[in-house]
């Protein structure tokens, strides 16, 4: 028996650990070469300005249970942007109008398409530490390309890493779990999950499943359309549409490039962008470039049509 395994078996159950487990592998994301490259930074002065903006920094809540107990001492939050440009859609929206009007076209926010209570209760950290605290998980450098994997027990990675993201450290010098799930270890959890129910023709899903500290994200990359839901904390997306390549730097933080360049970017140069909640779920077309931004300690999980 490994280390976690024994508890209650009826919270077993309710959490996945009883399931069938899917033999099933995760679609590969794929990654553009990248054509933008760092415009000149701010001047220096500006910087402690720029933080003020951007930065906060809220006492630790006595009570962590709606976030999952995911906040730590060392919880920095981001504040949102001034203004979603991203629509937000309810429940009452249908299949044909998904298709008509964003599938192929824009990005959309969808709120109250799935419950997802379920799922949320099974990735409080105790649970998932207890379940799967020492089993392997595979970690990527968060940059565009993702050179680096390392494999790190959860439990490591959440007492180590999960830490606010360092804005000294390059992007490709900062380790994230996303996503190179191992299906056998993580399908009974994946069960529970209830994706929205908008699909495109001649595409299957995968998952990807993540956690990270407030401040990490991944820069600006592409791949095939896909969801993204926010289980626990506050997920910032920026994105562009296919013909218009964002100026970035393909090694640097979502964080460096929000703090040096996005400051800097006339109005019509500048992404549209929103911050989704738990309990909503962002689609975002075929193509189209983007890059998040964990404004809390966050859990995720995202869809990808391929």
């Amino acid at each position: 028996m490994q280390s976690g395994e024994a508890r209650d078996t009826g919270e077993e159950a309710r959490c996945g650990k009883l399931a069938e487990i899917p033999n099933q592998l995760p679609g590969s994301v794929r990654k553009t070469r990248i054509l933008g490259q760092m415009g000149p930074r701010g001047p220096f002065f500006l910087l402690p300005l720029i933080l003020k903006s951007f930065l906060a920094f809220p006492e630790v809540p006595a009570s962590l249970e709606s976030d999952g107990g995911w906040l730590t001492s060392r919880h920095t939050a981001l504040l949102e942007e001034d203004s979603c440009t991203v629509e937000r859609r309810d429940a009452t929206l249908t299949y044909a109008q998904f298709i008509e009007q964003y599938a192929f076209s824009r990005p959309v926010i969808l709120q109250g398409i799935t419950n997802n209570t379920e799922f949320q209760a099974c990735c409080t950290k105790e649970k998932l530490l207890a379940r799967f605290g020492d089993h392997l998980v595979r970690l990527s450098t968060a940059n565009t390309y993702s050179y680096r994997k390392v494999d790190l027990p959860l439990q490591d990675y959440v007492d180590q890493l999960l830490e606010p993201q360092d804005l000294a450290s390059l992007g490709s010098e900062t380790l994230y779990f996303f996503g190179d799930n191992n299906f056998t270890e993580w399908g009974p959890l994946f069960q529970k999950y209830r994706p929205p129910p908008f699909r495109l023709p001649g595409t299957t899903a995968a998952y990807s499943f993540g956690i990270a500290g407030s401040g990490s994200g991944v820069p600006f990359h592409w791949h095939g359309p896909g969801f993204s839901e926010v289980i626990f904390g506050r997920k910032r997306w920026f994105l562009y549409p296919p013909e218009k390549t964002p100026e970035f730097h393909p090694n640097r933080t979502t964080l460096s490039w929000l703090l040096d360049t996005y400051p800097f970017l006339p109005p019509w140069e500048r992404p549209v962008e929103c911050t989704i909640h738990p309990g909503e779920v962002l689609y975002f077309p075929d193509r189209w470039w983007h890059a998040t931004l964990n404004l809390d300690t966050s859990v995720f999980i995202s869809t990808f049509l391929g």
